[in-house]
C-alpha cells in the first residue's frame, strides 16, 4: 500500500465542487485524512478565489491509475481540458506525492507545488506535519514553518456532514 496525498481545488462552485470531490476520492480510495479548507486567492492569473485542501490515502493503485482516475474525477464534474493552464477549475485534484517516490513521469513527484504554493503547503504540514518531503529532506511542518512566500491564504470554516 502506498500513502499518497492528493491536493484538491476548486473556483467555481467551489463548496459544491470540494465536497463532491471528496466523497468520490473517498468512494474509490477508502478512508481518507482530510485537511481543513483554505481559502486563497488565484495564482497566476485574475479570477475568483480558490477553495483548496489536501487529503492523504492509502492505496493500492499505480501512480498512472491514481493519474486516471482524478482525471476522471475531475472530467465527472466539468474539468474543462481545453481551457488555459492558468484558470479557473470547477475541480482540480493533483498528486503531490506517492510514498517517497521522486520521478518526472508520469506525473512528477513529489509536486514542485507543495514547496511553492501555500494553499498546498499548509494543509499538508496540517495533516501530515512529520512526513519528510522527499527532495528537501524536511518535515512538511518544517517547510511550513520556513515559508516566507507572500500569498494570501486563511482557513474557512466548511460543513462536511454531507459528505462524509
Amino acid at each position: 500500500m502506498a500513502l499518497i496525498y492528493i491536493s484538491v481545488g476548486s473556483n467555481t462552485n467551489r463548496e459544491y465542487h470540494v465536497r463532491q470531490g471528496v466523497k468520490a476520492l473517498r468512494q474509490h480510495l477508502g478512508e481518507l485524512q482530510v485537511s481543513s479548507v483554505y481559502e486563497s486567492e488565484s495564482v497566476g492569473f485574475s479570477g475568483d478565489s480558490f477553495y483548496n485542501l489536501v487529503v492523504g490515502a492509502t492505496t493500492e493503485l499505480s501512480i498512472m491509475q491514481c493519474k486516471t482516475l482524478f482525471k476522471q474525477i475531475e472530467d465527472d464534474y466539468g474539468r474543462d481540458r481545453s481551457a488555459e493552464r492558468f484558470s479557473g477549475r470547477t475541480l482540480d485534484l493533483d498528486l503531490l506525492t506517492y510514498d517517497a517516490l521522486i520521478c518526472q513521469q508520469p506525473v512528477q513527484l513529489p509536486r514542485a507545488e507543495i514547496t511553492e504554493n501555500a494553499f498546498v503547503l499548509w494543509p499538508l504540514a496540517e495533516i501530515a506535519p512529520q512526513q519528510i518531503h522527499p527532495l528537501t529532506q524536511q518535515t512538511y511542518a518544517e517547510l511550513w514553518r520556513n515559508y516566507t512566500k507572500k500569498q494570501k491564504l486563511w482557513p474557512v470554516p466548511f460543513d462536511w456532514s454531507d459528505s462524509l
